[in-house]
Protein backbone atom coordinates (compact mmCIF):
# COMPACT_ATOMS: atom_id res chain seq x y z
CA UNK A 1 0.00 0.00 0.00
CA UNK A 2 1.54 3.29 -1.01
CA UNK A 3 1.53 6.52 1.00
CA UNK A 4 -1.20 8.19 -1.05
CA UNK A 5 -3.67 5.41 -0.26
CA UNK A 6 -2.77 5.55 3.44
CA UNK A 7 -3.32 9.32 3.51
CA UNK A 8 -6.64 8.94 1.74
CA UNK A 9 -7.82 6.30 4.22
CA UNK A 10 -6.78 8.45 7.18
CA UNK A 11 -8.54 11.48 5.72
CA UNK A 12 -11.78 9.56 5.25
CA UNK A 13 -11.61 8.15 8.78
CA UNK A 14 -11.06 11.69 10.04
CA UNK A 15 -14.03 13.01 8.06
CA UNK A 16 -16.40 10.18 9.01
CA UNK A 17 -15.62 10.42 12.72
CA UNK A 18 -16.13 14.19 12.68
CA UNK A 19 -19.80 13.75 11.70
CA UNK A 20 -20.96 12.85 15.25
CA UNK A 21 -19.16 15.91 16.60
CA UNK A 22 -20.95 18.13 14.11
CA UNK A 23 -24.23 16.54 15.19
CA UNK A 24 -23.30 17.16 18.82
CA UNK A 25 -22.62 20.83 18.22
CA UNK A 26 -25.71 21.53 16.11
CA UNK A 27 -28.26 19.24 17.82
CA UNK A 28 -30.99 20.55 20.11
CA UNK A 29 -30.02 20.84 23.77
CA UNK A 30 -32.32 18.04 24.94
CA UNK A 31 -30.64 15.52 22.61
CA UNK A 32 -27.10 16.22 23.88
CA UNK A 33 -27.01 13.43 26.50
CA UNK A 34 -27.47 10.82 23.78
CA UNK A 35 -24.57 12.19 21.72
CA UNK A 36 -22.16 12.95 24.56
CA UNK A 37 -20.62 9.50 25.24
CA UNK A 38 -20.07 8.76 21.55
CA UNK A 39 -18.43 12.11 20.94
CA UNK A 40 -16.32 12.10 24.11
CA UNK A 41 -15.05 8.54 24.13
CA UNK A 42 -15.00 7.54 20.45
CA UNK A 43 -15.11 10.45 18.05
CA UNK A 44 -12.68 12.90 19.66
CA UNK A 45 -9.93 10.33 20.41
CA UNK A 46 -10.12 9.00 16.85
CA UNK A 47 -10.01 12.55 15.46
CA UNK A 48 -7.00 13.40 17.61
CA UNK A 49 -5.10 10.24 16.67
CA UNK A 50 -5.78 10.49 12.94
CA UNK A 51 -5.00 14.20 12.94
CA UNK A 52 -1.71 13.70 14.73
CA UNK A 53 -0.83 10.76 12.49
CA UNK A 54 -1.49 12.82 9.35
CA UNK A 55 0.45 15.76 10.80
CA UNK A 56 3.45 14.09 12.46
CA UNK A 57 3.24 10.48 11.28
CA UNK A 58 6.53 10.70 9.45
CA UNK A 59 8.35 11.51 12.71
CA UNK A 60 6.71 8.59 14.52
CA UNK A 61 7.55 6.20 11.69
CA UNK A 62 11.17 7.36 11.78
CA UNK A 63 11.36 6.79 15.55
CA UNK A 64 9.84 3.31 15.23
CA UNK A 65 12.20 2.33 12.43
CA UNK A 66 15.27 3.49 14.42
CA UNK A 67 14.13 1.60 17.50
CA UNK A 68 13.58 -1.68 15.61
CA UNK A 69 17.12 -1.74 14.17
Amino acid sequence: MNDAIKRSILRWIHIVFSIPMIGYVYSPFKELPSYAPVVRFVSIPVLVLTGLWMWKGHVLRRLISKRST
